[in-house]
């Protein structure tokens, strides 16, 4: 395919630094896979919301690849909860821009980018094929909630069902989130495709590897270092490492003097109460000299945070893929993920790491406490990690939409043939 798309994703900006606020796996997601399409002749339009009024209306990004700012001075300030209010007036504004420009497809990013462009096209999609990637569904996380963790509302579900009824084609992770959107949104299979998420295989290796990284960075060369990288929210599991960490020393004290445990990135939205909560609990369990709290690292440092770790762990409730894990084993590092949703498939169980049915800290413990005195396994398993994560590059991933966005227009054009 050589032709402009719009690609939609207002929650948040692909601008955005990953692991703090509301900016994640998605905001690479967009920004990688826009990059790889470019470079195979595909001009791409990111439209997102303007985070604060000094931001230029379009910023080049990549060859071929602009971020445009919607919204000037509405979304200054707002938390993720209440965008759904600025849904009509963003959806206008798309709709000015889609008639400046020629574009073959819109392809919407999250629930809210979905809702934005239904209002700027119309319900049928007269104009423009809409392409929709959910990245999480509400009712997969409703199933899947944290202890003490809020409900999706019903807002969403409204909002993903109507997606799912409109658009031409949805973009799934995993077979497992195809399954979803067919059994919880009652999608057409038809109309439901799988491409994988990728990993940036240029950034995110083995390096020099572990004694370098712990050299370089002042971490002891014969600590066991576990790893979680990620925004600090419950669904993501953080609390759990924690848990898992008492469990092990109450059961094994002589970890004490080597163990470390690092914690890297910030706050979910405005949640800063939750890091707090993490801090408390890591003192009320008389382990701070063991869990190190950082902020978010960029993407050019975070390999050296992967490599010089002996697990990362990522115990997420629920994960449309994980990128996370497919970054750590792309350096090496084995990983110790719940076994739900898409890091079935970002985790190659007992090749690449380890899968860990549910969330009970005694469980995890004791998996990565033997994990932990099995230097040897866990070499194994860092060679099935750098072998199983070569399969998931972002040019795979951009060939596999842009053969998915070929089939719409080629089905497209067929039929207007017909038709006339």
């Amino acid at each position: 395919m050589n032709g402009r798309i719009a690609t939609l994703m207002v929650h948040t900006s692909p601008l955005e630094q990953a692991g703090i606020g509301d900016a994640g796996g998605m905001n690479i997601y967009v920004a990688e896979s826009a990059k790889r399409m470019a470079a195979m002749g595909v001009t791409v339009d990111i439209f997102t919301r303007r985070l604060n009024p000094d931001l230029p209306d379009v910023v080049e990004f990549a060859p071929n690849v602009q971020v445009h700012h919607l919204g000037s001075g509405l979304a200054e300030g707002i938390t993720k909860e209440r965008l759904p209010e600025l849904i009509p007036a963003l959806a206008e504004e798309f709709k000015a821009a889609l008639a400046k420009e020629h574009y073959d497809l819109v392809h919407s990013h999250y629930w809210i980018s979905g809702k934005v462009a239904l209002g700027a096209m119309g319900k049928g999609n007269a104009a423009l094929p809409l392409v929709h990637t959910m990245h999480t569904m509400a009712r997969v996380k409703n199933l899947n909630l944290a202890e003490g963790e809020t409900p999706e509302p019903p807002i969403r579900v409204q909002g993903e069902t109507q997606i799912v009824a409109s658009a031409a084609a949805l973009i799934a992770n995993t077979d497992a989130e195809a399954a979803s959107l067919v059994s919880l949104y009652e999608a057409c299979p038809d109309i439901v495709h799988v491409v994988s998420p990728g990993v940036d295989l240029s950034n995110f290796t083995p390096g020099a590897g572990r004694a370098k990284a712990r050299q370089d960075l002042g971490i002891a060369a014969d600590a066991s270092v576990l790893t979680f990288v990620g925004r600090i929210q419950p669904h993501k599991g953080p609390e759990l490492l924690i848990q898992a960490t008492a469990q092990m020393l109450q059961h094994s004290p002589h970890l004490r003097a080597k163990l470390r445990v690092f914690i890297i990135g910030g706050a979910s939205g405005s949640n800063t109460a939750e890091v707090e909560r993490m801090k408390e609990l890591v003192s009320w369990l008389d382990i701070s000299e063991i869990v190190t709290f950082l902020p978010p690292v960029s993407r050019e440092d975070l390999p050296q945070w992967y490599r010089l770790s002996d697990l990362v762990c990522v115990p997420s409730y629920s994960e449309s893929f994980g990128l996370v894990a497919l970054e750590a084993q792309a350096c090496g590092t084995p990983v110790v993920a719940t076994a739900v949703g898409g890091l079935r498939t970002a985790v190659a169980d007992g090749i690449s790491g380890v899968l860990v049915d549910g969330h009970d800290p005694r469980a995890w413990s004791s998996v990565i406490s033997r994990l932990l005195v099995e230097p040897q396994r866990r070499v194994l398993l860092s060679m099935g990690a750098i072998e199983h994560a070569s399969h998931f590059g972002w040019e795979t991933t951009a060939r596999g939409t842009l053969d998915i966005y070929d089939r719409i227009l080629s089905g497209q054009a067929q039929r207007s043939s017909v038709s006339s």
